[in-house]
């Protein structure tokens, strides 16, 4: 009796996987996804191979310059918008216009955490079904399918929206300094924002995210002769020491706040007491009231010095808010996980403290959809990957994503 019940349930299994088989070959999205495959990693393959780190202006211009012909060829409207912020590239905003109702915008950057010259010493190269390369996951393997996605909708003659955006940014990974205003005018005329982060494994989509912000600590003190005279000084770079070391209370992974000292400066010469020291710490956190409570903690911290004649000074940069949990992302997210049933395939939901502009979409009163990019690892190091597994099943989840947003506009939060 065991033995007839094995077979019964592996025929059936046969049988539902020969159904799914036949209902994706009888989908024109999915069809069309596969055959983009080739020159969707060939274009990726260009891309990652170009230095494109935040503040190279050449290298951001490079990319744009093989982007924005492949725009134009769809029938987008393409601008180039200059920067907010100086040292940067101009971000690309394409669009294209359709006969329906919805109007959707799509986020992705082109920049990435890595300097000049690494692409040359880590080119693109494929190990088995990861790609390998600066910036192949984070974000250019997103931008890619974000074109090819626009492609897809062209070719196949969809234009039920009343407009889709494809913004492509320069400078993200440093908190969007140059896009930030130019993404909040774009989100005061769009129904849903899609963003083209990458996605966890095994095959998750973002539904929530930390917010992020970078405190300054200042300190300064009296420079003296470290051999003659070091009594005379005021060690800046020790006062230093005793501001971070308070800080080692407060959690530096986990799914709350993290508090991550990140950049540490003192010192021009071995013999010189340092007058100076500064750190940069990087906070993450899941509600926008624990960055005042942080900053309240490290302004406590610089009025109790332990060096003598020192004194610290704290400042933080402009915060990118949390992506909170919310029940449009959460429709939304069931929405995709519906498109992606449809072709055997399970989509996960999960969070992460990466910060996006999904949060400046929420914040606006946007429902946003993070992580739809394809799925990746090992960020923001020489370790960065991206699943070939995940290139095509994401590229249709992200283009019938886009068709059922313009199908079935989303409405705006109050």
């Amino acid at each position: 009796m065991g033995h007839r019940c094995l077979l019964i349930l592996a025929s059936l299994a046969v049988l539902a996987g020969s159904a799914m088989a036949a209902e994706r070959g009888n989908d024109p999205v999915w069809a069309a996804a596969q055959a983009a495959r080739p020159q969707q990693l060939d274009l990726l393959h260009t891309l990652v191979n170009i230095d494109s780190g935040t503040g190279d202006v050449e290298g951001g211009r490079k990319v744009a310059a093989v982007l924005v012909p492949q725009l134009k060829a769809l029938g987008a409207n393409v601008k180039t918008v200059p920067a907010e912020a100086p040292d940067l590239p101009e971000n690309v905003v394409a669009t294209m216009t359709g006969s329906g109702r919805a109007r959707i915008l799509m986020i992705g950057h082109m920049d990435t955490v890595f300097g000049s010259g690494t692409a040359a010493a880590r080119p693109y190269s494929v190990e088995g079904d990861r790609a390998h390369g600066p910036g192949v996951a984070d974000e250019k393997g997103g931008v890619v399918e974000g074109l090819y996605a626009l492609k897809l909708l062209h070719d196949l003659g969809f234009n039920n929206f009343a407009h889709i955006t494809f913004l492509i940014e320069t400078s993200e990974e440093r908190g969007s300094p140059g896009t930030k205003n130019l993404i909040r005018k774009l989100l005061a005329d769009s129904d849903v924002e899609l963003n083209l982060e990458p996605g966890d494994p095994p095959d998750v989509i973002t539904v929530w995210r930390k917010g992020s912000t970078t405190f300054h600590i200042d300190v300064k003190g009296k420079a003296a002769h470290a051999g003659v005279n070091p009594q005379d000084g005021h060690n800046a770079a020790v006062e230093l020491m005793h501001q971070l070391l308070k800080l080692e209370t407060l959690p530096h992974s986990g799914p709350g706040v993290t508090v991550n000292t990140t950049v540490i400066r003192a010192g021009e010469r071995a013999n010189i007491i340092p007058d100076a020291a500064s750190a940069q710490v990087n906070v993450r956190v899941r509600k926008v009231s624990d960055f005042h409570r942080i900053q309240g903690i490290l302004e406590r911290n610089a009025r109790q010095v332990i060096v003598p004649g020192t004194t610290v000074t704290v400042t933080g940069e402009p915060a990118f808010p949390p992506l909170p949990v919310n029940p449009g992302t959460a429709a939304l997210a069931t929405r995709a996980q519906a498109i992606y049933a449809s072709v055997g395939k399970k989509l996960e939901t999960g969070g992460n403290g990466g910060a996006s502009e999904s949060a400046l979409a929420a914040e606006a009163g946007v429902t946003a959809l993070d992580g739809l990019g394809p799925v990746g690892g090992g960020f923001h190091s020489d370790r960065e990957y991206l699943e070939l597994n995940s290139v095509t099943p994401r590229l249709y989840l992200l283009t019938k994503l886009l068709m059922s947003c313009g199908q079935e506009p989303l409405k705006r939060s109050p």
